[in-house]
């Protein structure tokens, strides 16, 4: 089994789930070269800079969300999308609505799993 689900299906019950902080929950399921994060930002909520060695992308699904990557700071709305390289600073933040992204990792954050 890879990510702690079956071998090639995966069902929202079988998310792992990590709140990374206060209104801020990821359903995570990942592979051996990939992990996906399904976030959910409740309005007024933020993820505090930070960084780590693996590269991220995400889509925004639902709502609007702050993004700042390396001091460059973007208004995400529905459908607009960002990578971030590794080890790059990086912090989002939702105002008076709340928003759902989602991310890919890869190589899988092992701090995650």
């Amino acid at each position: 089994m890879v990510g702690g689900m079956g071998m090639f299906f995966s069902y929202p019950q079988d998310f792992k789930e990590k709140q990374v902080a206060p209104g801020v929950v990821l359903r995570i399921i990942w592979g051996e070269k990939i992990m996906l994060s399904y976030v959910t930002f409740q309005r007024n909520s933020n993820v505090p800079t930070h960084n780590h060695p693996t590269e991220q992308t995400g889509i925004v699904l639902e709502g609007e969300i702050r993004f700042t990557i390396d001091n460059n700071t973007c208004h995400c709305n529905k459908g607009d999308a960002y990578t971030i390289p590794d080890n790059i600073e990086h912090s989002a933040a939702t105002g008076d609505k709340p928003a759902i992204v989602l991310e890919a990792f890869s190589p899988p954050r092992e701090d995650y799993k």
